[in-house]
């Protein structure tokens, strides 16, 4: 990677609804990712929420944005970190979130998950090599 391009970290520690704050942080994140950023996405506390499939919005009338995060691979956003205590604080597992995939060039367009889950630990160390976090 060139030295010129810095490393963007967006964390999501919030429900996606109830906010803006969700909704907000994707719209950022496809904006940075179109100005070739080097992109990624931490998920944490009730932020694994975000990611959860088969979300439905009816009932609280607000829009469904979650179906966006299937086109992150298309702008290069590829690194999607969940982190692992959250998750299993709220009964979750990486099988309830959504099945996020990208399409590798120089591996014949091989898909590849985007989702990665790591412990507290790992995302720290991966927070710390960042050159600049945005946290909603």
């Amino acid at each position: 990677m060139s030295e010129d391009i810095k490393k963007f970290m967006y964390v999501n520690r919030r429900a996606p609804h109830g906010t803006i704050y969700a909704w907000e942080s994707l719209e950022v994140v496809l904006i940075g990712a179109a100005f070739d950023q080097d992109v990624s996405v931490a998920f944490f506390d009730d932020g694994v929420y975000q990611l959860l499939k088969n979300q439905d919005t009816s009932d609280i009338e607000t829009k469904n944005f979650s179906p966006t995060y299937a086109a992150l691979g298309d702008y290069d956003v590829t690194k999607l970190y969940v982190e692992q205590e959250s998750l299993e604080e709220r009964g979750l597992t990486i099988d309830d979130l959504m099945d996020l995939k990208w399409e590798d060039e120089d591996e014949d367009w091989a898909e590849k998950d985007s989702i990665r889950v790591v412990s507290r630990a790992e995302l720290s160390s991966v927070l710390d090599q960042q050159d600049v976090i945005f946290s909603f």
